[in-house]
């Protein structure tokens, strides 16, 4: 009976695994990108470089700008599509938030105006600015941050924002996922072993077998964290019973929190300045103090700005810590009077706040983060590893068999496993190819990106016709090739812009953008042993097109292992 549950078990990984992994390797590669989201912003905007700054003052710098902030006209076009009718100006201001951590040297501030809906009364949009906290100059606001706003969604959303379908997508992904996880321990019978069997000199199919029981042994207990902690943060938007069945229930619920809190939960409908704001975040920095925590501010949030209302949230910044609390002090807006102090939280809530700071690695501690990037570079390989041996298992029965699927198959999985890498590189080249003064240039970076994909995957289709005769595709031995290229032109590109070559950023210790070269040239060096490995193995496999192949000894343990 063990032996018949095991044998389920097997079919259930070998199909849970790939179908989720087509999507599953762009998770993990740009979630590990997204760990140091904000070094990549400083490596892709000059102006950028330069140490993190602590919160300017409000009275003086912000509070200005602030009052010059509009709605994005990208925001209202898009809100006037949603609304089939014109957005009439000028818009009400709900609220302002400014946001900055220990990794990022500007700061955004943000403005949040309401809309009159009347499907939906919460509509907003937004207005945003950057800025240089040291002289609060602003910054080309047509300049895409790659790290932050493209790389960090692109890892939960795909950057597919339509009725939140690549939410959607990724939620059934990491679903799925949890199913391979727990299927491939169970499936495993020499699991222990395996955690030390590695043979780089057999036959592609076996080294890639062993690098996928390695890689998914060893961060096995991270993968399950990850996927298990990404459901939860996310369990809003798949079970939106707050938005829809119960949003009676939890409208009353936040009005009587903000009754709780002595916050008021309407505006009062009458204009009023603000208070001494700087005198607000002093007393919020010596509560911290007097509670043994003390720390800059991370975000400041003013709820009804502008009206009689409004009070002022002062949240601490969570760069100590994994534990995602900030520990808000709430302010009167018109007075600067204490409104209310966030207590302790409750064991649930903390073990909630946990969870999320685990996932969203807020904290400073750099050797952790590394660990993080590993963690997901190893849910790359494990993944990659398994779809080429899913492939390469396959491919010459198929070709024996006269089926022409294993092309298309081997083709989506180059796409899989390469594209995302190929189309990353290429968007960070056109970072430094693309003209300044080009218009819409955010979105042209992102264009190239898109590009870059369609083109990994056109590549791999016209050069899949081998894989019909059984034989390994150049496609993923040319495409390594391109990756070489492309992140070694990255960091040429790089130095050519900017003069901020690798010898001088290493001598004056700029870490950002010397790790981020570093990195890009360690992802050429490993692009480049693999093209060679992969070269070999070309010239190793024979043809399957004149005979059916026998199972070899070799073939049969892999056979038994994974059906």
């Amino acid at each position: 009976m063990l032996e018949s549950i095991r044998q389920s078990l097997t079919w259930d990984h070998t199909w849970f695994g790939p179908i989720p992994g087509f999507m599953l390797m762009s998770v993990f590669l740009f979630g590990s990108l997204s760990v140091f989201d904000r070094e990549i912003d400083r490596w892709a905007i000059p102006e950028s470089r330069f140490e993190p700054q602590p919160l300017p003052s409000f009275d003086r710098m912000l509070a200005p700008l602030f009052k010059q902030l509009a709605p994005d006209a990208d925001e209202l076009e898009e809100a006037t599509a949603r609304l089939g009718r014109p957005v009439q100006a000028p818009l009400p201001l709900k609220n302002w938030s400014v946001y900055t951590t220990h990794r990022d040297p500007v700061l955004n501030l943000y403005a949040e105006y309401s809309i009159n809906n009347p499907d939906d009364p919460e509509d907003h949009v937004h207005g945003h600015v950057t800025i240089d906290p040291r002289s609060g100059a602003q910054l080309r606001g047509d300049q895409l941050a790659i790290g932050s706003q493209f790389f960090y969604p692109m890892h939960f959303s795909l950057q597919l924002h339509w009725l939140s379908l690549g939410y959607w997508i990724v939620g059934l992904a990491a679903l799925t996922m949890l199913v391979a996880l727990l299927t491939g321990v169970v499936i495993h019978r020499k699991l222990f072993r395996e955690f030390f069997t590695f043979r780089p000199q057999k036959n592609l199919q076996r080294s890639s077998l062993d690098l996928h029981n390695l890689t998914g042994v060893v961060a096995l207990p991270f993968h399950f964290m990850f996927a298990l902690t990404g459901l939860i943060i996310f369990a809003e938007i798949y079970l939106p019973l707050s938005k829809t069945t119960l949003k009676p229930f939890h409208d009353e619920h936040e009005r009587a929190e903000s009754s709780a809190r002595n916050l008021p939960f309407e505006p009062a409908g009458v204009p009023a300045e603000l208070a001494s704001v700087d005198a607000m975040v002093a007393e919020a920095k010596r509560r911290w103090d007097a509670r043994g925590m003390p720390g800059e501010v991370g975000w400041l949030f003013v709820e009804h700005a502008g009206d009689a209302n409004a009070y002022v949230a002062i949240y601490r910044a969570g760069s100590d810590r994994v534990t995602l609390v900030g520990q808000p002090v709430y302010f009167e807006g018109r007075t600067g009077k204490v409104l209310y102090e966030e207590p302790k939280p409750s064991a649930i809530a903390a073990v909630g706040n946990f969870l999320t700071g685990l996932h969203l690695q807020h904290f400073q501690h750099w050797l952790l983060r590394w660990f993080y990037v590993l963690g997901g570079l190893a849910g790359c390989v494990c993944i990659g590893t398994g779809l080429v041996f899913f492939v390469n298992k396959r491919k010459r029965k198929h070709a024996a068999a006269g089926i022409p699927g294993a092309r298309w198959v081997d083709a989506l999985a180059v796409t899989a496993v390469i594209g995302p890498l190929w189309a990353a590189l290429a968007m960070l080249l056109s970072n430094w190819l693309l003209p300044i003064t080009l218009q819409e240039r955010g979105d042209w970076q992102q264009r190239v990106f898109w590009w870059a994909w369609l083109s990994s995957f056109a590549h791999a289709a016209w050069r899949s016709a081998p894989v019909q005769l059984g034989r390994p595709a150049p496609t993923w031995r040319e495409q390594c090739w391109g990756v070489v290229l492309l992140a070694a032109a990255a960091v040429v590109a790089n130095w050519i812009s900017t003069g901020d070559h690798l010898l001088r950023t290493l001598s004056t210790r700029y870490w950002p953008v010397a790790g981020f070269d570093l990195a890009l040239l360690c992802t050429a060096l490993i692009a480049a042993l693999a093209a060679t490995r992969l070269r070999k193995n070309e010239r190793a496999v024979p043809s399957a097109a004149t005979r059916e192949e026998a199972l070899t000894d070799e073939d049969a343990s892999l056979e038994a292992v994974h059906g």
